[in-house]
């Protein structure tokens, strides 16, 4: 039977009724409850034959998840399950090729096969879920490059900012604590990292060697890296600069290879690696776009946290919309985080042209410092066009101290500056190519103001009349706090409704350590940007806490960080909502001195429908007094919108022992009838004299899948009967469906006939005919499955709706 299902003729409906001559007696041998099949993620192009590469995620679990299930395994009993389904998938597809096994965290392997033939996986016994190999990149902006005679240790202020100069005052600086950097490499031979690194280096995945260095500049495969380098200066750099746990012990993991990217088989293969060298934290500034808490990177995370590794990883670049978070950062248990802006100072700018011009839409885009751009106030200064700010836009044009007026577009603006720079500007104004604003990019490497694409076109007109000098007006406008960054990716996250990220931290203009891949002068600095760069200022927090706490669980770690959080606000006063900043900026001397923790350290109620009138729903966290004296607490809950019809109840008794522990239960409800579809934020206050701890809450009204989102299941129910060759299929649908595919399978599920498709399917009871009795004569005796597969261009489900023979 092997690759059967694909090598079958594949009949429409009416091409069989062509050539039918009469019919089998046909009898329903079993019509019971449906049942679901492996789960299929992503999509595939069904009519491609081209080798594609899937994770595999089996029934039988992982060493780990074993371990904390309760359950007996062992390595010799999993290889000997993997090996049957690997046997088993070779009876199905027409060939196949796996590249990576894993049984520590996760259990499953990667394997290569037609891409047409990835639907038959699901067939297979034993097999839980099919993941696609999604493509990870490092998740961070173009960066900054600071030549060496420009750089000074001050520019690291965003360790200090979070807390770290005062944690080492009081003696943890990471000592005695592995930290796994799973990313692009690390350059371990750089001055300001050679320290954190012993004789084992950790792993390179891309290139399966013991050498895990960043990708250099001569690799025919793509583009050089330094991204892993740049995230562990941040956690451990001690030199130039320091990062947050300057003494630190590194291991690095290459899973993200040319150009910095890389795909799952490589980052689980990664995790699984960390875990079993024995890294206490591990860093992954990676992800994808895929809200989804049950993909396979996600859960080899939770598993990891419950093997006793704090796994800290970037919550995404996909912001500012909600539900933008991606896997990893959707991890039940890992801490995620999102990227914030250390304050600023705002200045007023405006432009004056020599033909009394003015232009009301400047703003500053970035700069390299205050001094710098104030430099410009009250001077005058010949501006010249260079187009784009391409490299080669500069070739013809004498910018030497001017200022370089440039078209948005085509490269990123940081791109535009730095040739500006190098061509001698002293300053650039880059107007838009559309209608709308331009976003803040901070750390620009000289002053740049933008300007509409209406101002860009009066100016260019200004040259043209011959009126080519531009004059500055900069005043200093006052001062914003810490605000969340505009791309830092939002909550919540689909299926587990849990508000994500879990805390933030820096991740703008962030200074650290590269690689330079210039042979004279290999080791440098460089400011990047990115949720990549605010998750290891929390690994480098963890590893500090570790060290003052060394038996503390990964869940005890996550709690001390977002209990001892910081709200935030944004720049005209709004606290950010809590799927924005999550418990908020995390203060490391606070979580190192908490007296109380809270775990977990956010809620989230689940769903109330709005036609189920009230309905409780359970929950309960856990005080455990750290102190030496018996704590009293008392408690708020307060929803910020809806508390009017949203009720919670919770236990009398918050006094706690010390150091001992006391579980508190929590009913809410809610009157969901009365209230708006949506989800609603709340938090709820733990209070022990000056003591106040804040813990996010959430929950939903209506299904928020509706909210242009989709997760599984889309069939609740199913049915069929078979009466003289026709079937009458009833779907019971929780919502609108592109297709339903219609199968019959052998009994075994081994191969089977396709045999028409249904479009366009509505939410609710759908019935649907399928006139089968010219198809019976043309296919062998037996007993078959009718099997439907469903879904739209994000998610596919196969159901078996029952058994029925052909005699």
């Amino acid at each position: 039977m092997k690759g059967f299902f694909n090598k079958v003729l594949v009949f429409t409906l009416t091409f069989l009724l062509l050539f039918v001559t009469g019919f089998s007696s046909v009898g329903l041998a079993n019509n019971g409850s449906i049942d679901q099949l492996g789960k299929l993620y992503g999509n595939y192009d069904n009519t491609s034959s081209s080798l594609t590469t899937v994770i595999v995620e089996l029934h039988e679990p992982s060493i780990v998840e074993a371990k904390h299930s309760g359950k007996s395994q062992s390595k010799s009993r999993l290889s000997s399950v993997r090996n049957q389904v690997i046997q088993d998938i070779n009876n199905v597809v027409s060939s196949s090729a796996v590249h990576r096994e894993y049984d520590y965290l996760f259990s499953g392997f990667a394997v290569e096969l037609p891409e047409n033939e990835v639907r038959n996986l699901i067939t297979v016994p034993g097999i839980e879920a099919v993941y696609p190999n999604i493509t990870y990149e490092a998740t961070a902006s173009e960066p900054t490059f600071i030549e060496n005679y420009e750089f000074s240790p001050t520019m690291m202020e965003s360790a200090p900012f979070i807390g770290a100069n005062d944690a080492w005052d009081l003696g943890y600086t990471g000592k005695g604590v592995t930290v796994a950097v799973i990313d692009t490499g690390v350059d371990y031979t750089h001055p300001d990292l050679v320290h954190a690194f012993g004789d084992n280096k950790g792993w390179d995945f891309v290139d399966n060697n013991d050498d895990p260095q960043e990708t250099g500049a001569d690799d025919p495969r793509g583009d050089s890296t330094n991204h892993g380098t740049h995230v562990a200066g941040t956690i451990a750099a001690d030199g130039e600069i320091k990062g947050v746990a300057p003494d630190a012990t590194l291991l690095a993991y290459r899973v993200l290879g040319p150009g910095g990217s890389g795909t799952t088989d490589n980052v689980l293969a990664g995790i699984e690696r960390a875990v079993q060298d024995g890294a206490d934290v591990m860093n992954l500034s990676l992800g994808n776009t895929s809200n989804d808490p049950d993909f396979a990177t996600s859960l080899a995370l939770d598993w990891a946290m419950a093997e006793g590794v704090v796994a800290v990883t970037s919550n995404g670049n996909s912001g500012p919309n909600r539900w933008t978070v991606g896997s990893p950062g959707t991890s039940r248990d890992a801490i995620s985080v999102g990227a914030t802006r250390l304050p600023y100072n705002v200045f007023h700018v405006e432009l004056n042209t020599s033909g009394s011009f003015e232009y009301q839409s400047a703003n500053v885009m970035g700069h390299p410092s205050d001094e710098e751009l104030l430099a410009l106030d009250g001077e005058e200064f010949e501006f010249v066009f260079v187009e784009l700010g391409l490299e080669e836009d500069f070739d013809d044009v004498d910018v030497d101290g001017k200022i370089a007026l440039i078209e948005r577009g085509e490269i990123p603006f940081v791109e535009k500056a730095e040739n500006a720079k190098d061509a001698g500007a002293i300053g650039a104004i880059i107007f838009n190519n559309v209608e709308g604003v331009q976003p803040d990019v901070p750390g620009m490497v000289i002053p740049t103001i933008k300007i509409s694409n209406e101002d860009g076109e009066k100016m260019l007109a200004e040259l043209v009349a011959g009126n080519n000098t531009v004059s500055f007006a900069i005043e200093d406008a006052g001062i914003v706090d810490e605000t969340v960054a505009d791309f830092s990716s939002r909550g919540p996250v689909l299926g587990t409704w849990m508000i994500k990220p879990d805390v933030v931290a820096p991740g703008v203009n962030i200074v650290s350590t590269i690689p330079t891949h210039n042979p004279d002068n290999p080791y440098g600095y460089a400011a990047f940007q990115g949720t990549s760069m605010s998750a290891p200022h929390v690994a480098g927090a963890v590893a500090l806490l570790l060290e003052k706490y060394p038996d503390w669980t990964p869940e005890e770690i996550k709690s001390a960080l977002m209990n001892t959080a910081e709200s935030i606000y944004d720049e005209i006063g709004n606290v950010y909502p809590l799927n924005t900043q999550g418990a908020g900026s995390i203060r490391i001397v606070d979580a190192l001195n908490i007296k109380t923790l809270v775990a977990p350290g956010s809620y989230s109620y689940g769903v109330f429908m709005k036609d189920n009138g009230r309905q409780v729903e359970r929950q309960h966290f856990e005080i455990k007094n750290l102190s030496n004296e018996i704590k009293r607490y008392s408690m708020e809950v307060n929803f910020y919108d809806g508390a009017e019809h949203i009720q919670v109840n919770t236990s009398n008794n918050l006094e706690v022992k010390p150091g001992k522990i006391q579980k508190v239960n929590m009913n809410v409800q809610v009157n969901a009838s009365e209230l708006d579809w949506g989800f609603y934020e709340g938090m709820i206050t733990l209070t022990h004299e000056d003591e106040v701890i804040e813990i996010p809450t959430i929950l939903f009204i209506g299904d928020p899948t509706l909210d242009d989102h989709l997760v599984p299941d889309h069939l609740e129910a199913g049915s069929f009967t078979l009466e003289d060759g026709v079937f009458d299929i009833s779907l019971l649908l929780n919502r609108d469906v592109d297709y339903a595919e219609i199968y019959f399978y052998f009994a075994d599920l081994s191969g089977g006939y396709f045999i028409t498709e249904f479009f366009d399917l509505p939410e609710g009871q759908v019935n649907l005919t399928l006139d089968a009795s010219g198809i019976f004569p043309l296919i062998p005796a037996g007993e078959y499955a009718l099997v439907t597969f469903i879904g739209d261009e994000n998610w596919e489900e196969g159901w078996v709706l029952g058994y029925f023979t052909v005699e």
